[in-house]
């Protein structure tokens, strides 16, 4: 039988039959490779494709990134599978090996970049990297005649970009779970949520060493996570002269490269029944790093490769090899709003929608239109969404402007399907529940690291919500003192720690989303609101908006309400609203463009503000049970919605009508007391609306009200259009007042 030759793999000079676990892993088949790692026909083919492929325009998509490249423009060379599947000249066989032995087409595309770089454009400023290949090529050309050959510079000390190979984006990407022993040294891409990212740290490429006794410069390529650096010096003068030079590290003149390790998780939707998800280990290498953060769900494409335990664990582990995902994409399924670039079409979209006179309505429906009325509810997220500018004054004091929403209703208000929406909806959001988050577990906890042993802190879910929503189910259900580590955050926006030596303040800008039931399960009409809401008034008064949800009885509401849910069972989506619901997507864009403003208060809205302020202080004065705790931050609740509204509206001054709304919304958080109320007063609802009209008109002492400012009074309190008008026909028959035919303003007749 006649032996077979010993089958070579990338440019590492071994047979494939040893382990390799540094280089790829070759695809099996009558595969030619040469053992110098040089494939002439596929590098041909390489330097082909980047030369000749062209976009949808005509241009020369890869010629034109390496111009970048040659100009310091850009670091990144990223060859799309995509192309490669379009270009015409290409051949399936290449296309089939580039996805199954990647890492060593990285090689042969970064070689053929070397030979086709164009020279730079642009005048560059010499930086550290040029003076040093300068001096090394001059050293290069003067020993050329009798150099030795152990003082080759390698291919990768001279690159000043890196290569990248991009899977194709068609189809599903594949589960944790689903990436098997089959897919080692393949391209394969996967989704998944971050749970842990390291600090971005050097990780060495090729070090470079310098002889004491003949000035020798030697290179190592440091291909794995550990490496031997070298003592002896190797070259011809030292061997010749039988001295052992001793090897002085260069730093300066060595490659590093940024390097981050992160743990990716499976998504709940992709675990079976039973199991624990399972989490993978991603380097990320170069530009790629600083693209995630914990909490993000993220879409990797990458190299799945095997790495051999190193240290005492690789003496337990015996032949037995780690793996892990050589990162070559990144791209996140919910973008941040900063990071928003609007595409000509989104942008017409989004000015057509800002036209549109009826816009807040529509966004508002569009807020989880499966779920039955709540349309002031959905008003209230919207706005959350959207928030208030952030105000930094000049002394450094900083005014929040995340609005902080409490829900607080009977069970079966879908309170927590309106939560789980919000997050889905918002490109950054941490859902928690009230019992199965300790203090701790929601700011911060000090933990040790299992790479380096060293105490750490651990982000709980407001530090990781950080400019985002941390929505709060059951948070009647939290212990007490676990409540009071949310006081800082809802006010300050940070989240002090000083255990076990680490004294710090981190970061928690989020807008907190909260959803609890009354003291007794279900609201009790006996007792006052405070003792049913059963929350301390420094927590009420951090929430810009306490919605309380009754379920009352009323047939016809309800009759709607079943057909409603009824209708959603059988079609599996909303009943008609009137307009095609706006899809999540469209909401961020809308609201990422919105929160790019930062509406002023105009100066002569103060004194309104002010006036309408003080006149909810005198309500509740006057009450003796107060539906809601006002304070100085009511002041600044107002405001704040009143600036989310104009944002919505895309103006960049408040208008009394933003201010109006807000004051609404505040009332109407309470309505289905107020109607309570009422009932208990014996007032029906045209008698009622006669003395909201005449107290504030003595209020502001005139005779004269207009329409406009009457509806805006009674809707405050819950009233309807068609009873301002029953009511405005009822006394004007009783010549209490007169109504204008055609604008329908008020004047009293002075008895």
């Amino acid at each position: 039988m006649k032996p077979r030759p010993a089958l070579y793999v990338g440019s590492v000079n071994r047979p494939i039959c040893r382990t390799n676990f540094v280089g790829s892993f070759i695809s099996c088949g009558p595969i030619k490779c040469y053992p110098n790692g040089y494939n002439p026909t596929h590098s041909e083919i390489a330097k082909d494709f980047l030369t000749n492929f062209a976009d949808l325009n005509g241009e020369a998509k890869y010629i034109n990134i390496l111009q970048d490249v040659a100009n310091r423009k850009t670091k990144a060379v990223q060859i799309e599978l995509e192309d490669l599947i379009n270009y015409k000249d290409l051949d399936e066989e290449f296309l089939r090996r580039v996805t199954e032995n990647t890492r060593r087409y990285i090689g042969i595309f970064a070689d053929a970049i070397d030979e086709l770089l164009p020279e730079p454009t642009e005048v560059l400023l010499d930086d550290d990297h040029d003076i040093f290949m300068t001096q090394r090529a001059e050293e290069a050309t003067e020993n050329a005649g009798g150099s030795d050959p152990q003082k080759k510079m390698p291919p990768e000390i001279k690159r000043f970009y890196e290569v990248y190979i991009k899977a194709s984006s068609k189809g599903r990407p594949f589960t944790i779970r689903e990436v098997k022993a089959s897919n080692i040294g393949q391209l394969v891409r996967i989704s998944g949520i971050v749970t842990r990212c390291s600090d971005v740290k050097p990780l060495m490429q090729v070090a470079v060493y310098t002889c004491e006794e003949c000035g020798f410069e030697i290179y190592q390529e440091v291909t794995a996570r550990v490496y031997m650096p070298l003592f002896d010096c190797p070259s011809e003068q030292c061997k010749l002269n039988h001295a052992k030079g001793n090897l002085l590290p260069q730093l300066r003149a060595s490659k590093f490269l940024k390097f981050q390790e992160a743990k990716v998780q499976e998504l709940a939707e992709h675990v079976p029944k039973g199991h624990i998800p399972r989490t993978m280990t991603v380097h990320f290498r170069g530009e790629l790093t600083r693209k995630v953060a914990p909490g993000d769900i993220v879409e990797l494409s990458g190299i799945f490769l095997p790495i051999p335990f190193t240290g005492f664990r690789a003496m337990r582990a015996g032949l037995i090899a780690d793996t892990y995902l050589e990162a070559m994409s990144v791209s996140h399924f919910k973008k941040k709003y900063e990071e928003y670039e609007l595409g000509g079409d989104e942008e017409e979209q989004i000015a057509r929608l800002a036209e549109d006179g009826d816009i807040y309505n529509k966004l508002a429906r569009s807020l989880a239109p499966e779920i039955f009325g709540h349309e002031d509810v959905k008003k209230a997220l919207l706005l959350l969404l959207v928030g208030a500018p952030h105000r930094k004054l000049k002394d450094g004091m900083k005014i929040r402007g995340d609005l902080h929403i409490c829900l607080m209703g009977d069970p079966g208000v879908a309170k927590s399907q309106l939560l789980k929406h919000i997050i889905n909806v918002a490109p950054r959001g941490v859902y928690t529940t009230g019992k199965g988050s300790s203090g701790v577990g929601l700011t911060a906890a000090v933990q040790k690291d299992p790479v380096t042993n060293e105490m750490v802190l651990e982000g709980g879910a407001l530090v990781l919500a950080d400019m985002g929503i941390c929505a709060i189910d059951e948070f009647d259900k939290m212990d007490e003192s676990d409540r009071t580590s949310i006081h800082e955050v809802m006010e300050q926006q940070t989240v002090s720690i000083a255990k076990a030596g680490i004294t710090t303040s981190l970061n928690a800008r989020t807008a907190v989303l909260a959803a609890a039931n009354p003291a007794w399960g279900r609201y009790d009409l006996r007792r006052t609101p405070a003792e049913n809401i059963n929350l301390p008034p420094a927590l009420l008064s951090r929430f810009d908006l306490l919605w309380l949800i009754l379920d009352r009885a009323d047939m016809d509401t309800d009759l709607e309400m079943a057909r409603h849910v009824l209708h959603v069972h059988q079609a599996k989506e909303s009943p008609d609203l009137g307009f095609t619901p706006l899809e999540p997507s469209v909401l961020r864009a809308y609201i990422s463009a919105a929160r790019k403003l930062s509406p002023a208060v105009p100066r002569e809205l103060e004194e309104y503000i002010a006036s309408a302020y003080s006149s909810i202080r005198q309500e509740e004065a006057k009450s003796n049970t107060p539906h809601s705790y006002t304070t100085v931050r009511t002041l600044l609740s107002i405001l704040r919605i009143s600036a989310a509204l104009a944002r919505l509206r895309f103006s960049e001054y408040v208008a009394q009508s933003d201010v109006d709304e807000a004051l609404r919304l505040m009332q109407m958080s309470k309505f289905s007391l107020y109607s309570d109320d009422r009932q208990r007063s014996g007032l029906d609802a045209i008698s009622d609306i006669y003395s909201i009209l005449r107290d504030e008109a003595a209020r502001t002492n005139r005779m004269d009200v207009s329409y406009a400012h009457a509806l805006n009074w009674i809707s405050r309190k819950g009233y309807s259009e068609a009873q301002l008008k029953e009511c405005l026909e009822e006394y004007a028959a009783l010549n209490v007042w007169q109504i204008h035919r055609n604008t329908f303003d008020i004047r009293f007749i002075d008895a």
